[in-house]
């Protein structure tokens, strides 16, 4: 019999182990803060994605958080995502970005990520983010969702939206300036690859040459700062 009292709600469950990448300081230790505070054990840190990488397969952790972008290897958390589904299909990955870019979205879900949750929506968001990666469900903001929903319902899609997550990696490489040979060790792929994937994207978004595909590579990085 009800003693009249309203019932307490239960608290989420919430994953014993968690991995934070990210090469901003302040924001790594604010989720390692608020993971702690949340009741998650252990919280494993890393700035850069070999390092990332490496503490992903040596301990497996329950669920990851990390960023998209690193400042010397552009949109590099695209292939990280891909990385770690490849070694454990059913790992659980949450991007953590200041980038509300559907485009990137969208990419960041096709290589892996069960979420995307931005950095600027407060702990609730994130806290409710968290747990609803760790519980295996997809999250995306609403507003994001419905970005991304009407992307690829479009259509026509944007030129950018037509590149994969490996060209918008170049895309985001050029911007700084980096010459293919460079972005080729940085994505540890071949010259060749990196030839045959700008001449792709030349072809998508319309330009003739290097030149004009840095100035869009620049245009786009000046608009997402």
């Amino acid at each position: 019999m009800s003693d009249g009292r309203a019932s307490a709600r239960p608290l989420p469950a919430r994953p014993e182990t968690m991995l934070v990448i990210d090469d901003h300081p302040i924001v790594m230790q604010g989720v390692r803060r608020l993971a702690e505070a949340a009741g998650v054990a252990k919280v494993y840190e890393a700035a850069d994605i070999v390092s990332g990488y490496r503490l992903f397969h040596r301990h497996r952790p329950a669920l990851v958080v990390a960023d998209l972008s690193f400042r010397d290897d552009g949109l590099s958390g695209l292939s990280l995502i891909r990385r770690i589904r490849a070694l454990d299909p059913a790992a659980r990955i949450l991007v953590f970005s200041m980038h509300a870019d559907p485009v990137l979205v969208s990419r960041a879900l096709e290589s892996g990520a069960l979420g995307f949750a931005l950095k600027d929506a407060g702990s609730d968001a994130f806290l409710e983010a968290l747990d609803a990666v760790h519980a295996g469900r997809g999250y995306l903001p609403h507003a994001l969702a419905t970005d991304v929903a009407m992307l690829n319902r479009s259509a026509r899609p944007a030129p950018l939206a037509t590149l994969s997550a490996r060209e918008l990696q170049i895309l985001s490489l050029l911007s700084q300036g980096k010459s293919y040979d460079a972005i080729a060790s940085a994505m540890a792929v071949s010259y060749r690859t990196i030839i045959n994937a700008s001449s792709s994207m030349r072809k998508k978004l319309g330009v003739e040459s290097r030149a004009g595909l840095v100035q869009i590579a620049v245009n786009r990085r000046n608009a997402l700062l």
